[in-house]
């Protein structure tokens, strides 16, 4: 029997497969829905979200080392966070086999950059396999953990967001148990002080001749690596999902290099097929990884001055791109309705945002999250937004440059969620204090980790599996840094959120340290009980003055010069209410 699965949900099924044991992840679009969909199998792994990806790499190379087959899952993003862990690793090597995922995200879809982690393979020495559907999303976990132990290395499983969410047919096998070793300290091995590492990078040279080796042989014969030879006019050297773009492109006879195994590159199978084709395209989305390197070993080919840089490939840009032929478009009149992305009806970051966007003095760092949308029009607050974490630290910069340079009228306010805080906020906390910060750190907390779909974290009071785990208390935290006044404050009482964000400018004016803490469940968060109702706009009070439309709620809009508010999206939230100068909008129960 065959199953539809996305290449994630086919990925999980691959752990099982692989008889993987423990997995770690931190949750981070186009990844999150691997380590989702691993509680079914809870009886033969273990799985968890970790406070970060650093962290979830840490313990799965740990029980790799103790002798289980182990797996961690993230973002691309994500993987800069796990690298310092990951590159000392490649230099070690393994004991059960240590599997790290980085979904990569071509064009931005939900990321701050379109960063190529091929190139982290490369950097760190490490194995790379690189699935192309959701068969092989499947089937590749078990080539990886064979290779990770065969040749005592970390591989890197590299997928992107079109093969983590495209969905296939794929064909399940039976579980292979894997048993781990006897664990026996070696020190020379797993300590990798300085004396350790210098003698181990000769080992990690000779481990990838010998990767590269296994690629024309091995890897061909159990199909990881797979030619298949056409007339020999055209070929073309591919993998991942461009594979997957080419082969609907290209005519009938075209050949095809299709790896899997794609660090190292198997040079002498590549120079083989090259000699066998009068023309070589290497098709393969962002960086000209593969190309460089065939370039350089002399192999004559084509590519990105085709196919571009930038941006993810589909099959109507390489049939324009690479073979000339052009799409005939259906022009319509009628233009679509521009949604810009906003934060949710009812979402409680709404009052925060919209308190701090009524002084202009206000600066506001900002983070990864559904937060980072109060940059957006109407609420236009946030100054800056660079990664996880960045919203505390970078503001402790731009609080420092604004002593130094004499600015005296601007407050400083670093904003993270709760999720974030716990990722890598605790840091930036810890630096606002040491170094005596003229700075107001918040943390937004909706008991959940909102913007990639609910996942639990630290301050949840939730495991993975659904477990009850102890609750870290974010005041108390704080409070044990030496942040106070620590003010907690429900940011939908904007009265109240007003005198939370006066109160902590006052202390900040005093010399003091204060923090905010807004906390209100996500209204998306299943498990809460919601109180929640409608608004409604009494047309013969409203004033047509357009404040209820500067909380940016895509519930409230305006028709025939009076304000309206949409029934089916409304929750009762009141922010608009409260903001309404004319008392025209009553909140009403459901």
């Amino acid at each position: 029997m065959k199953h539809l699965m996305s290449g994630n949900e086919a990925t999980a099924r691959g752990v099982y497969e692989a008889g993987i044991k423990v997995c770690s992840a931190y949750p981070g679009t186009p990844s999150t829905e691997i380590l989702e969909n691993l509680p079914q199998y809870k009886d033969d792994v273990y799985c968890e979200w970790a406070p970060n990806e650093k962290v979830a790499a840490e313990v799965a190379y740990g029980a790799s080392v103790a002798g289980s087959r182990s797996f961690c899952t993230m973002k691309m993003v994500g993987l800069n966070v796990a690298a310092d862990p990951l590159f000392t690793a490649g230099y070690m090597g393994v004991n059960g086999a240590y599997i790290v995922v980085s979904a990569d995200d071509p064009s931005c879809h939900s990321s701050q950059n379109e960063q190529d982690n091929r190139l982290y393979a490369r950097a760190a020495k490490i194995a790379m396999v690189e699935p192309s559907d959701p068969q092989e999303s499947k089937d590749y976990v078990k080539y990886a953990c064979e290779i990770s132990e065969m040749f005592d290395t970390p591989v890197l499983y590299r997928t992107t967001t079109r093969v983590c969410h495209s969905k296939g047919l794929v064909e399940f096998g039976e579980r292979t148990e894997h048993v781990a070793p006897a664990y026996a300290r070696n020190t020379r091995k797993y300590i990798c002080a300085p004396a350790n590492a210098y003698l181990n990078h000769p080992l990690v040279e000779e481990r990838l001749a010998k990767l590269e080796e296994y690629g024309c042989t091995t890897a061909v014969e159990n199909g990881l690596n797979k030619v298949e030879l056409g007339d020999g006019k055209v070929g073309v050297i591919t993998a991942s999902i461009s594979y997957q773009y080419a082969k609907e492109v290209f005519p009938e006879g075209t050949s095809f290099l299709k790896l899997g195994l794609t660090y190292p590159l198997p040079m002498n199978l590549i120079r083989d097929f090259a000699s066998k084709v009068e023309k070589l395209y290497v098709i393969e989305e962002l960086e000209p990884f593969m190309e460089e390197q065939i370039k350089a070993a002399g192999i004559d080919c084509v590519g990105k001055e085709l196919t571009g840089k930038m941006y993810e490939l589909n099959t109507q840009l390489v049939r324009e791109r690479v073979l000339g032929e052009k799409t005939a478009y259906k022009s319509v009149d009628v233009a679509p309705a521009k949604r810009p992305p906003a934060l949710c009806a009812g979402c409680p970051h709404r009052g925060f945002f919209y308190t701090l966007s009524k002084n202009k003095n206000y600066v506001v760092t900002g983070d990864i999250g559904c937060y980072t949308l109060g940059f957006a029009a109407p609420l236009n607050c946030m100054d800056i937004c660079i990664c996880m974490g960045g919203g505390f630290s970078a503001g402790m910069g731009m609080a420092k440059s604004f002593e130094r340079e004499g600015v005296t009228d601007k407050v400083v306010f670093g904003v993270m969620g709760d999720s974030t805080f716990f990722h890598s906020g605790m840091t930036g906390a810890a630096e606002i204090i040491y170094n005596n910060g003229k700075m107001i750190p918040c943390v937004l907390d909706n008991r959940i980790t909102g913007m990639t779909g609910h996942q639990d974290n630290p301050g949840s009071g939730y495991t993975l599996l659904g477990d009850p785990a102890v609750m870290l208390n974010i005041e108390s935290i704080l409070t044990s840094y030496g942040f106070a006044p620590v003010i907690t404050v429900d940011p939908q009482d904007l009265t109240a959120m007003k005198k939370a964000v006066d109160d902590a400018v006052a202390a900040l004016n005093n010399g003091e340290h204060p923090a905010i803490v807004t906390r209100r469940p996500c209204l998306l968060l299943k498990r809460v009980k919601h109180d929640l109702g409608m608004c409604k706009v009494n047309a013969d009070k409203c004033r047509s003055c357009k404040s209820c439309l500067k909380v940016g709620c895509p519930a409230v809009s305006l028709e025939n010069g009076k304000a309206v508010i949409d029934s089916t999206q409304c929750v009762g939230c009141t922010v608009c209410a409260q903001a309404c100068p004319f008392d025209a909008i009553e909140k009403e129960e459901k």
